[in-house]
């Protein structure tokens, strides 16, 4: 039960709130599954089980949808999660994933001010010239205010909302012993790794509170685009930025969301919607290292068509290994190559079982699917959609890290052809593509690699004396174990060992019936051959059945 695995009493006013709103919902065979509902009833809870009559006709993705946005931050960023694993939720569930927002009112800025000079040092009026007290945006972690500097920059600073970390804490420690349970406890579960997802959840969510961390994030894109006057990256003022406090340049433009005044002001469409695509592109397949939610929200446009990106609390990573596997997949992709397709997705299985001729034929029918079509006339996110489907259908688990990738090329896609109809993401990808693929063949690359591969053989021939060293070490002190895991020979040996016992159960009948009769022979000793003669039948009926019901497995 929950309440054994959590056993802390500090979390239960918490927990109840969670049921509750569950079993509001319509969840509440869910809190019984899980022994929530057991905990409360022990703690003196008295739950009542009914949902309410509206959400119980509602979806069951509506419904959960409903139930995280009610009960907070926490659960929101765990939706908002969900809705970047294509390969295990169906597409009806995402929708609803993705309609999950951060949006909250906001903390009235007096109960601010005091974590706002904690954080500065300083009362806020010697640093800064203005401060809107108004909020200028509001979410789950953290809300935006409008300021300027004494000589009158504008910025804005991302201010942490006071006493959240508390709550998410408890909320980490109750989801983390229901993972536990669902992995242990529902057997379908076990294969989507619920904790290690947890886990990746938690690393995330504890990143995007610390709004240190997001200041070093935009660092880091900041160096990268140097020198590239198409993309815009806010600056961040150090001496201002700590964990609690983000002071960035305020980007005057545009937002994303407002089309129509891009329009009004007379920006080119079509040029943005290229910029804002090679841009994030370049960070995927080049620098390894993107803006993992390019929504039209985080988007600015500004003057002379460019494109201006904030909100770098959620990015991915990908390593030059996961880099060249996504160049390959997209390259067979384009050459309708169906074995390099198969041999990237056979890679990402890892250790998991997979039936390669299901998974094979999948990706033919993939293939053929899209035969017919011009590559100009490929849609990126239907795409992704269908190879994200041959996945979540074989029984697959797409990479943690690949998960914001799928998710941040179809938001991409999307926001390209709401700035021109007739964007098409492969037209850009192509030529990223072609770049990384004759990149790996110029000499220096060649060369670079070579220098690895003699590097790391010769680390395994410098380190083999030293191996072989130990191995000897080991086998003279008798402790050299060889450890043989042959599911095969060991079922037969169960056989073995089955068959064995019968023919001895057997020659134990055969002798009993032998040693009976002679016994009934003697007089005075027939009574003991009676018994044998049931031992012996009994041992007989024993034999029939065992060799029965092996013969129905």
């Amino acid at each position: 039960m929950l309440w054994e695995t959590i056993g802390v009493v500090r979390d239960l006013p918490r927990l109840h709130e969670i049921a509750t709103i569950m079993i509001r919902y319509g969840w509440g065979d869910m809190v019984r599954a899980l022994g929530i509902g057991t905990a409360l009833e022990r703690a003196g809870r008295i739950l009542h089980w009914q949902s309410t009559s509206e959400t119980s006709q509602l979806e069951p993705a509506v419904r959960i949808r409903l139930a995280m946005e009610e009960l907070g931050p926490t659960f929101v960023k765990l939706g908002q999660l969900f809705a970047t694993r294509v390969d295990v939720f169906p597409p009806s569930w995402i929708v609803e994933f993705e309609k999950l927002q951060s949006k909250v009112p906001p903390v009235p800025f007096t109960e601010l001010a005091p974590h706002l000079e904690t954080a500065l040092g300083l009362p806020a009026t010697e640093i800064f010239l203005e401060l809107d007290i108004d909020a200028f945006a509001a979410a789950s972690v953290a809300q935006v205010h409008r300021a300027k500097l004494q000589d009158g920059t504008p910025v804005i600073l991302k201010i942490r909302r006071p006493g959240i970390e508390k709550k998410i804490e408890a909320d980490l420690r109750i989801m983390q012993h229901i993972a536990r349970l669902a992995e242990k406890e529902i057997p379908d579960a076990h294969r989507y790794q619920p904790v290690m997802m947890l886990a990746q959840f938690r690393r995330s969510l504890r990143r995007e509170l610390d709004l240190l961390m997001e200041a070093h994030n935009i660092e880091r894109f900041r160096t990268n685009f140097t020198g590239d006057e198409t993309v815009h990256i806010p600056m961040v003022y150090w001496d201002y930025t700590s964990e609690m406090l983000n002071v960035q340049e305020e980007l005057i433009g545009i937002p994303g969301t407002h089309l129509a005044e891009v329009r009004a002001a007379g920006m080119d469409m079509p040029v943005l919607a290229t910029r804002g695509a090679d841009a994030v592109l370049k960070m995927i397949l080049v620098h390894g290292y993107f803006h993992a939610d390019p929504h039209p929200g985080n988007v600015i446009y500004l003057p002379g068509n460019r494109v201006g990106m904030i909100d770098f609390g959620m990015v991915g990573r990908l390593t030059e290994y996961r880099r060249n596997q996504i160049v390959n997949l997209l390259d067979a992709m384009a050459r309708k190559d169906e074995e390099g397709m198969l041999a990237v997705l056979l890679d990402w299985t890892g250790d998991g079982e997979v039936d390669e001729a299901k998974l094979g034929y999948d990706v033919s029918e993939l293939v053929f699917s899209y035969d017919n079509l011009q590559l100009k006339d490929v849609k990126i996110g239907p795409l992704l959609t269908d190879i994200t489907a041959i996945i979540r259908e074989n029984g697959l688990v797409l990479p943690a890290d690949l998960t914001l990738l799928f998710k941040a090329l179809i938001t991409l896609e999307g926001l390209g052809q709401q700035l021109d109809p007739h964007f098409h993401m492969v037209d850009h990808l192509t030529p990223f593509v072609r770049g990384v693929i004759a990149e790996r063949y110029q000499p220096a690359a060649l060369i670079k690699r070579g220098r690895k591969n003699l590097r790391e053989a010769l680390e395994v021939v410098s380190g083999l004396p030293r191996d072989m060293a130990k191995l000897l070490r080991e086998a003279r002190r008798g402790h050299l174990r060889i450890d043989l895991d042959l599911k095969r020979l060991d079922q037969f040996g169960h056989q073995l060992d089955r068959a064995s016992s019968r023919i001895t159960m057997g020659i134990l009948t055969a002798a009993l019936i032998i040693g009976s009769s002679i016994v009934m022979t003697v007089p005075g000793w027939r009574f003991l051959g009676i018994v044998g003669f049931l031992l012996a039948f009994l041992n007989s009926i024993w034999v029939i059945f065992s060799i029965w019901r092996s013969g129905k497995h």
